[in-house]
């Protein structure tokens, strides 16, 4: 069975997948959260918190909307091919009272491949320099571990990812961003570098840069200390609903810096030692 697959069966039927099992809000809530969502998105309209529209949202129901929106974007031809991390860093835990990170998927029409972006694409779009690992053996939890993320891994290399937030103005609790797909909107990757034994991320410093000036750095001991361990929390997160992480697909892990708001006229850098550079512009 391909990840499609996985994503889509739940549908028939009308057969509640396993997010949604474990929701507190009812299906009909899901169901309206999703669709309050993917009409922000398709309109660039932000909407109210949906914690305000939908007061029993729990991160539970959270994922079950989150899987409605990417199970909704399959069926309409797009490919999963990766999947984001965010949270990863202990200031942005303390700001939204968690312990743990946040996951998100990625489709095919998410990634980038030219060198500009039309910002109208975005309802407030930022932007966050991280290491992306492809996979070249899949990864099934639990008990996933560093060293199996490491060796699963064949290639790394810089991304930049653009976060969105179809929240109206950033007002987010935790289960308001993982409804919103963990704010990812899109994402631009460098070249793809050999994961090599002597490729430290924990100590490998980003950079990231906003017209030339230069915005934050930070290393990757930021990302829960090493960006494969997040990696491996994903694996084990994803296993609770018999997900896996296949071969051939790509996670971004999660910031090394604090992220910057992007405009028309603007172009943002991220560069990642020993990883080489990306760059995007904003039309």
């Amino acid at each position: 069975m391909t990840s499609n697959d996985q994503s889509s069966t739940a549908l028939e039927d009308g057969a509640r997948s396993p997010r949604e099992a474990r929701a507190t809000v009812s299906q009909e809530a899901i169901a309206q959260a999703a669709a309050d969502l993917w009409a922000a998105r398709r309109e660039c309209s932000p909407i109210p918190p949906l914690t305000q529209s939908f007061p029993g949202l729990d991160v539970a129901g959270a994922y079950a909307v989150q899987e409605v929106n990417m199970r909704r974007r399959l069926a309409a031809g797009a490919t999963l091919v990766g999947r984001k991390i965010g949270l990863t860093s202990a200031p942005m835990q303390q700001l939204l009272g968690v312990d743990e990170p946040d996951y998100g998927f990625i489709v095919d029409d998410m990634v980038i491949t030219g060198e500009a972006v039309a910002a109208e694409r975005f309802c407030a779009p930022r932007i966050e320099p991280e290491v992306a690992f492809l996979l070249g053996s899949t990864l099934r939890g639990p008990g996933v571990t560093v060293a199996e993320v490491r060796a699963a891994t064949t290639a790394v290399a810089v991304a930049l990812e653009i976060v969105d937030s179809r929240i109206a103005d950033w007002k987010l609790t935790l289960p308001d961003t993982v409804a919103d797909n963990a704010c990812s909107a899109a994402v631009v990757l460098g070249d793809w570098i050999p994961f090599t034994g002597d490729i430290d991320l924990p100590r490998c410093e980003a950079t990231l840069h906003l017209n030339g000036a230069h915005i934050d750095s930070g290393t990757g001991d930021a990302v829960m200390g090493d960006p494969a361990a997040a990696v491996a929390w994903l694996a084990n997160a994803l296993a609770e609903y018999d997900v896996e992480l296949p071969a051939g697909q790509f996670v971004i892990s999660g910031s090394f810096t604090s992220a910057a708001f992007v405009h028309p006229g603007d172009t943002a850098a991220a560069t990642i030692s020993g990883l080489g550079s990306v760059s995007l512009s904003f039309s």
